[in-house]
């Protein structure tokens, strides 16, 4: 296969990947595995870690068997996914962990309106303590009206 199909594979995982994290964050994460992912907007835990992350390997789990069927059965198409959900996977951790929660104290001080909307619309979907009435459930694309509020700011 040529590289440009390889890179339109990857670019097409990693979009998909966001639509696959807006569905399983509204309808698994605050439905059936809420017990997960509850002490991340109550901050139940008092360590780093939360019972939230064990969603890490969740996720990490399919393409971790994309590269590896990719790999071991020399079939590009599974590694190109692999590749794209695990750069979605790199990307969630920096915007998510470490850009919006502070996880590690760096990239405090972002100034850029893509930024600002980001947070903005990641703090509206953490003002609610429970389950239900959720909203902003995505990573990297959220509601156009964060980017109109956050401009000029």
């Amino acid at each position: 296969m040529g590289i440009l199909i390889n890179i339109l594979i990857v670019l097409a995982t990693f979009i998909g990947m966001e639509a696959v994290a807006w569905l399983t964050h509204k309808y698994l994460m605050h439905g059936l595995l809420w017990v997960l992912h509850k002490d991340h907007h109550n901050k139940e835990s008092e360590g780093f870690l939360e019972k939230n992350d064990s969603f890490f390997l969740i996720f990490a789990i399919p393409g971790i068997l994309c590269l590896a069927a990719g790999t071991y059965y020399h079939n590009e198409v599974a590694l190109m996914i692999g590749i794209g959900v695990t750069i979605y996977g790199a990307a969630y951790f920096f915007v998510h962990d470490i850009f919006i929660h502070q996880r590690f104290k760096i990239f405090r001080n972002a100034d850029h309106w893509y930024f600002k909307a980001i947070r903005r619309a990641h703090k509206m979907h953490h003002k609610h303590l429970n389950k239900e009435e959720g909203e902003c459930f995505g990573m990297l694309w959220v509601p156009f009206k964060y980017f109109l509020e956050t401009r000029g700011k």
